[in-house]
Formats: C-alpha cells, sequence, structure tokens
C-alpha cells in the first residue's frame, strides 16, 4: 500500500503568502493571530490559550503522523506574520496509484487582518495547484456547516459545485454545541473543472486587496 504521506508537499509559496508544515515552533505566533479579533470564530474551533494551542498543534501533528492530515500555516509574506491555519484531509484512494485520487481542503482559520484579503484566495490556489497539478487528484472536497451563509458563498465564489446537504455528518464547532451532530453543505471541484476555476481565483488575486 502506498504511504498517504507520498509526494508531501513542503512550502508553497504564492505572491502574498506561503503555506509552511505546521510544527510546534508556530505555537506563540498562532496564539497572536487567534486572539486579534476571536468575533468572527462562531463557526470555527480556533484555540485561545498557549495550552489549548499546543494541544490544538499536537493533535494535528499527531494526525499529521498517522497519514490523516497534511496541516499548514499560513504566513502572509508582507509582514511575515502568522495568520492562521488550513489542512489537506481526508485523504482518498482507489485507484491503486502513489498519490491521493480525492481530498479535502479545510480545517481553515485566519486572524481577523487576514480576513477578507488575497490570503484565503491564494491559499486555495495553491492548494487546489498541488491537489490537480502534482497529485491529479480526480476531486477536491469542501464542506461547511451548513447554516454557515457566509462560508458557503466563500466556497461557491471560489469555483466549487454545491452537492447538497449530508445530514449529521460531522461534528458541530459552535460553542455550546461541542459533541452534537451537525448537518454539512457538500461541495467539490473536479478535474475537468480546474481550468476554469484556476484561471478564475487567478483573476479574483489580481483584484482583491493584499
Amino acid at each position: 500500500m502506498a504511504s498517504m504521506n507520498a509526494n508531501k508537499p513542503g512550502i508553497l509559496s504564492g505572491e502574498h503568502m506561503q503555506l509552511e508544515p505546521l510544527s510546534l515552533d508556530h505555537v506563540m505566533q498562532l496564539i497572536v493571530a487567534a486572539n486579534e479579533d476571536r468575533s468572527t470564530y462562531n463557526w470555527t474551533s480556533v484555540p485561545e490559550s498557549v495550552a489549548s494551542m499546543r494541544a490544538y498543534v499536537n493533535g494535528l501533528l499527531d494526525d499529521a503522523e498517522a497519514g490523516r492530515v497534511i496541516p499548514f500555516v499560513q504566513r502572509r509574506l508582507s509582514d511575515q506574520r502568522l495568520v492562521g491555519c488550513t489542512r489537506f484531509f481526508e485523504i482518498r484512494r482507489w485507484s491503486g496509484g502513489p498519490y491521493p485520487d480525492e481530498v479535502e481542503v479545510g480545517g481553515t482559520w485566519l486572524a481577523a487582518s487576514a480576513q477578507r484579503t488575497a490570503i484565503n484566495t491564494e491559499a486555495k490556489l495553491l492548494m487546489f495547484s498541488y491537489a490537480f497539478e502534482t497529485w491529479n487528484v480526480a476531486r477536491v472536497a469542501l464542506f461547511t456547516d451548513a447554516r454557515n451563509t457566509k462560508s458557503r458563498d466563500a466556497i461557491v465564489r471560489a469555483g466549487a459545485t454545491f452537492e447538497g446537504v449530508l445530514r449529521s455528518h460531522r461534528g458541530s464547532y459552535v460553542p455550546g454545541e461541542f459533541g452534537s451532530p451537525r448537518d454539512s453543505a457538500a461541495h467539490s471541484i473536479i478535474a475537468s473543472e480546474w481550468p476554469e476555476v484556476k484561471a478564475s481565483l487567478q483573476a479574483r488575486l489580481r483584484t482583491t486587496p493584499a
């Protein structure tokens, strides 16, 4: 069986930001990013304290060691600050090749100062490009809480197609609902759509504030 970490990406660099493999060395910088303004984290679990951030990073690194996820920090190049996290996960194979056939992109959060900037668009462009052009995946999946209309709209703007709502699909990240199931809005991009989606993301980058 091929390793899930075959051809695992290192640093993925763009014009405005770069994705770097997550490490424990990032904990303190991530705490600063996470606490710029926490009012936008209603739908996302973002650690607030040093202890909880260290546990969060350790958990992701354990999952990475087991081949379940490939986590990144997001670094803004204009000031070299870390501004959030994202990851590949739900990495699936069915063709028997060395690389994934399907991946999910998610687990994303950004500091308040990086939201509504080019950071998220470029991160998606880098990750989608790697998935489709290096791994040659057939499908990239994206899910969000079905009630999170802002996230759903952003996923569609990124070029993904809405596929429907999966009931009681995952645990909720909403405060007060931890441990309860949530309905997830399912989206995807497939390989035949990638050239058009890529061109659209590149066009958006040219007009989005850095």
